[in-house]
């Protein structure tokens, strides 16, 4: 009785080896959908026969049993992202891009890579040669406030006194009017326009970067405007995206929802 059941045991850690169950995927491991990477023995759903070694088999649910520990899942590893690059063109509207590179692909079915490129709106006052040229443009053009934290003070800005005294100012508006195409975008870089709302008031910060060294104020925003009149606005990025407001009150600091939250540019 005891030499059968021992027989027994070892026929089927026998047919246990021989299936590959100890390591069928051991040196098979595969990218994408890869029908060489293929093994025979015991899945991962405790069936037995042809299984899978390939960094798609998960989905298709016939990974062999060992999968997950010979063939562990990476996910997609980015660096950290560039600096913004200059405006594309002085003195138009226009973007600006900033980049991030894949330090590990992704393997085995691990977490795909995000985004490798972000753009946003900008819009220089200056020339190559340095020339002023912010009198040229007499709407107040504005991008998502997102951008405010990786905006490079602009070389005009060093004829400031001091950081203290060009800190920055908010100016409240109360948008008026606003074109169709700003609920209409929708790529990734511009998405902010669709949150502009006739009637809703707005935060508009003046930052440094796009302070006039003259002026110490940015062009556009209403400066010694009354109440009732009616100012202009353009988003940059999407021209067509414009429309009007008017001007609420200066203020030292902003206090607008993120949504409703812009910088001049």
């Amino acid at each position: 009785m005891g030499g059968t059941a021992l027989s027994g045991a070892l026929w089927l850690g026998l047919l246990w080896a021989g299936s590959g169950a100890g390591g069928s995927c051991q040196g098979k491991c595969c990218q994408g959908r890869d029908a060489a990477c293929v093994g025979e023995g015991w899945r991962e759903g405790g069936s037995y026969g042809t299984c899978y070694c390939d960094g798609d088999c998960r989905r298709t649910g016939d990974c062999c049993h060992d999968h997950g520990q010979a063939c562990p899942a990476l996910p997609c590893v980015v660096g950290e992202w560039s600096h913004w690059s200059g405006c594309a063109e002085q003195c138009h509207p226009g973007l600006r891009i900033r980049r991030r590179y894949v330090q590990q692909e992704p393997k085995n079915g691990g977490d795909p890579c995000p985004a490798l490129e972000e753009k946003a709106g900008c819009l220089e006052y200056l020339t190559y040669q340095g020339e002023d040229c912010g009198h040229e443009h007499v709407p107040a053009f504005i991008t998502t406030s997102e951008y405010g934290k990786e905006r490079k003070r602009r070389a005009t800005s060093s004829l400031l006194p001091s950081d203290k005294e060009a800190a920055g100012y908010c100016v409240e508006f109360r948008t008026e009017s606003l074109s169709q195409h700003c609920a209409l975008e929708t790529r990734p870089f511009a998405r902010w326009m669709q949150y502009l709302r006739e009637g809703h008031t707005v935060c508009v910060a003046c930052q440094p970067p796009a302070m006039s060294a003259a002026t110490r104020r940015c062009p556009g925003d209403g400066h010694n405007a009354h109440g009732d009149k009616i100012l202009h606005w353009e988003a940059i990025g999407n021209s067509q995206c414009q429309g009007t407001w008017k001007k609420i009150r200066q203020l030292e600091h902003c206090s607008c929802p993120l949504v409703h939250s812009f910088i001049f540019t």
